[in-house]
């Protein structure tokens, strides 16, 4: 378990110097075993632009801690949908202005996508008229059936979601691709919006 605590930490750093978890908002995950399954996820309330000992507590396929006093993050249960719906080992969720943006402009929509855009090959995708489709789903504070709602958006394509004015989650089979997803999807945002700011520029 040490190897995982150590991968999710350190991304922990990096999203941090980014300034990705504002008023100790966002959670991170990792997964440590399939059978059972149990991951890694961040505690709740905790400041997530330090680093102590405390930073991370086990649960159990039912979001229950094991061997510990702390309290796990309250949307555990949506990383767990993810680790259930899909072959993810990690799973990020963050709050910036610009997922949120994206996420209230295109809620009526239920999604966002990109294409030529040359991020997209981030997720794997190639082909010249390839696409990249990003759910968004609305913000329900019944933790459990937001996590039920997200399940269901998740198609084999699918590795983020955008919940609406509450931010992006993003996995990957591992550490490293969860988090390639996740600057990916940041960066097409930023470009996206961007873009629209400077579209009177061009009429």
């Amino acid at each position: 378990m040490k190897q995982q605590w150590d991968e999710i930490a350190s991304i922990k750093r990096e999203l941090g110097q980014r300034y990705w978890f504002p008023g100790t908002s966002g959670n991170l995950s990792i997964k440590v075993s399939d059978e059972p399954l149990q991951c890694l996820v961040s505690v709740s309330g905790k400041d997530k632009y330090k680093e102590t000992n405390e930073d991370f507590v086990l649960v159990d396929e039912d979001g229950k801690v094991i061997g510990s006093p702390l309290k796990p993050s309250a949307e555990t249960v949506i990383h767990l949908e993810v680790y259930k719906k899909t072959d993810a080992a990690c799973s990020l969720h963050v709050h910036t202005v610009d997922n949120n943006v994206i996420s209230e402009l295109y809620a009526d929509q239920g999604y966002i996508s990109f294409s030529n855009q040359e991020l997209i090959k981030a997720f794997g995708i190639w082909e010249e008229d390839g696409q990249l489709i990003i759910p968004i789903v609305e913000n329900i504070h019944d933790l459990p059936k937001l996590a039920k709602v997200i399940a269901d958006s998740i198609t084999s394509e699918t590795k983020a979601v955008l919940i609406r004015n509450h931010g992006i989650t993003a996995w990957g089979k591992n550490a490293f691709e969860a988090k390639r997803h996740l600057e990916a999807c940041e960066f097409l945002f930023s470009y996206h919006l961007k873009l629209l700011q400077m579209k009177p520029f061009f009429l």
